[in-house]
């Protein structure tokens, strides 16, 4: 049997050889057979290893692989184990691992919320430029303070993976969960880090994970759930909170009106809702300055939840739009009480 063969879990009986050697075929699937793509010998497709579901599967990313101990079955909260191109818990309920390495989570749902495609692109162009590096940093350095050797970080409302990639950068043998409602960002976030893994999931509904896994939680620019990140923490983990403050982004509000604007009872409400649950440990601030080009400033606009609110016409014309704004946030380390 060739090599390879036992990794993809193709049953031996079903491979022979296509004459036409290939090294990639299609729907992101890689040949690891050395002498060619495989063939199917019941049904005779090659080498587009999708059209033969019933026997050739996707291998499970390490990283989702690594989280199985503590991922929960949504219906019925039992352990979930891997079978086929899916995840399956004992009372047969399943969940499909994409080709960009997320598990959808949220059997017959279609993502409605969250970044659309346009919105994922323009964050990753934006994150790219290395702007909103400080943010990164200081949650970083905030959830290594949480964490000693080994540990497990779940980003809730995770986007593209970009702070759970920074996270997982400073502590060396920490392993992630991202969690979002938008498969298109997954696809970005599923691909983040070597030990980060992605599953699309609702904040809003108990999260697919045991009792006390995590020892970080991150909750950057995102909803919030406050029982269920206390659920989830250890009690000597940690939640790291993300949020803007009112100087945040102040300068974009005067070319462009329909800008979201940031209530002034936000804080007041937050301490509300994490209170029964949590105390602050720590809360820095995190304002600069920062410049930009006139590009940035579109797809800062349109990652943002004001891109369903600012007219298209403000930012296709050539009207005037700053070089710099204010990048103004605080954040909050919690302790669980």
């Amino acid at each position: 049997m060739p090599d390879g063969v036992a990794l993809l879990g193709v049953p031996a009986a079903c491979i022979t050889f296509s004459s036409r050697s290939r090294t990639q075929v299609t729907r992101g699937w890689t040949c690891v057979f050395p002498g060619g793509a495989p063939q199917c010998a019941r049904t005779g497709t090659v080498p587009f290893l999708h059209r033969c579901q019933e026997c050739l599967v996707p291998v499970l990313r390490p990283a989702l692989a690594s989280f199985l101990d503590l991922l929960r079955c949504p219906t019925c909260r039992a352990h979930l184990h891997p079978r086929g191109g899916a995840l399956r818990c004992p009372a047969g309920h399943t969940f499909d691992v994409a080709r960009h390495g997320y598990v959808s989570l949220l059997a017959g749902t279609r993502a409605t919320s969250g970044d659309d495609a346009a919105m994922a692109r323009a964050r990753s162009r934006f994150l790219s430029t290395g702007t909103y590096g400080p943010i990164r940093r200081t949650v970083a350095r905030l959830a290594a303070d949480a964490v000693t050797g080994q540990g497990t970080v779940v980003d809730v409302g995770c986007g593209t993976g970009y702070y759970l990639a920074g996270v997982l950068d400073r502590l060396s043998v920490a392993r992630g969960l991202g969690l979002d409602t938008s498969v298109r960002a997954l696809r970005s976030a599923g691909r983040a880090h070597e030990r980060a893994a992605a599953a699309t999931w609702d904040v809003f509904r108990p999260f697919p994970l045991a009792d006390g896994v995590a020892d970080v939680v991150l909750d950057v620019f995102a909803p919030r759930n406050p029982s269920e990140f206390h659920r989830v923490l250890r009690s000597s983990g940690r939640l790291i909170v993300v949020r803007p403050t009112r100087r945040h982004l102040a300068e974009l509000r005067g070319p462009l009106p329909a800008m979201v604007t940031i209530d002034p009872a936000k804080e007041e409400r937050l301490h509300r809702a994490l209170h029964p649950y949590f105390d602050a440990t720590v809360t820095e601030l995190v304002e600069y300055a920062a410049p930009l080009a006139r590009q940035d400033v579109l797809d800062l606009v349109a990652m943002t939840p004001s891109a369903r609110h600012v007219p298209r016409a403000d930012l296709d014309d050539d009207g005037p739009l700053p070089d710099q704004v204010t990048v103004s946030v605080l954040a909050t380390s919690y302790r669980p009480r």
